[in-house]
């Protein structure tokens, strides 16, 4: 994992896969880039939470994964209290073991930035 001033980047193989996960941290929110292969650009969701329930809408709709990234924003937006904008470039669905394992790592990493 390399950081560098509320930025983190760390590779993680999974079921045969190789994701990198990227984390830039601001002050009132998140940016989180989920990548299968190469650092592209993919499906977006953005989450706002500043009351009880997050606000969640999309930006750039997924072909597949949509509720994985609605759930990834909207676990991050209300853990940090602020904005999560969350993409993803998957080549294939993620098995339910492979989306766990990510949204785990996303989450320390959030937690450690």
């Amino acid at each position: 994992m390399t950081t560098t001033s509320g930025f983190l980047k760390k590779t993680l193989d999974v079921a045969n896969r190789h994701f990198l996960l990227t984390v830039l941290k601001f002050e009132n929110g998140n940016f989180i880039s989920i990548s299968e292969g190469h650092e592209r650009l993919g499906s977006m969701v953005v989450s706002l939470s500043t009351g009880p329930a997050p606000v969640t809408t999309t930006v750039i709709p997924a072909r597949t994964e949509s509720l994985f990234l609605k759930l990834t924003a909207e676990k991050i937006s209300t853990s940090v209290k602020g904005i999560a904008i969350v993409s993803a470039f998957v080549q294939k669905e993620l098995e339910h073991e492979t989306a766990k394992a990510l949204m785990g790592e996303i989450t320390k990493m959030v937690q450690n930035v």
